[in-house]
């Protein structure tokens, strides 16, 4: 049984329902995206995009389920996807028998390549056009307090 008083008042629900709503359409828009320029989904997109910017181009698996906010079994299944496609690969961390490095392979970082134009263009065309300078600035930083409250928990 809920509290009454937790109901969220019409503004609150519209927000929700718009940020569920606007989540979703671009996800499947980015998601359509990087299908069809590089095969990938966007998940894998994203273990890529972290591993770009990682130093070396090579991340421990702990570190980068962090990054990219999923269970280390759901990267590692990513992961083993992307190996299997040539895109990453794993090496044992020398300094550390318990760790594993993924490492952002030649052929990853061309697929990479291959995808991201198309990737801004839809965020672009999606998100960013559709808003002002301020709303984009102010969307910026209600969702890094919605973010850093979350991590916390």
């Amino acid at each position: 049984m809920t509290d009454a008083g937790d109901a969220l008042e019409p503004a609150e629900l519209r927000a929700w329902t718009a940020f569920l709503a606007a989540g979703h359409l671009l996800d499947h828009e980015i998601e359509r995206q990087l299908k069809r320029d590089g095969g990938l989904s966007h998940a894998e997109f994203e273990v890529l995009v972290r591993l770009r910017l990682a130093d070396g181009g090579r991340l421990r698996m702990s570190d980068l389920a962090r990054e990219v906010m999923i269970s280390k079994s759901r990267l590692t299944y990513q992961v083993t996807r992307l190996e299997q496609a040539g895109l990453v690969r794993r090496t044992g961390c020398e300094s550390d028998r318990r760790s594993v490095w993924a490492e952002l392979t030649e052929d990853g970082a061309a697929a990479l390549d291959r995808v991201r134009p198309g990737h801004r263009r839809v965020v672009r065309e999606a998100l960013i056009d559709v808003l002002t300078p301020e709303e984009i600035a102010l969307l910026g930083d209600a969702l890094t307090r919605v973010g850093d409250r979350l991590r916390t928990r």
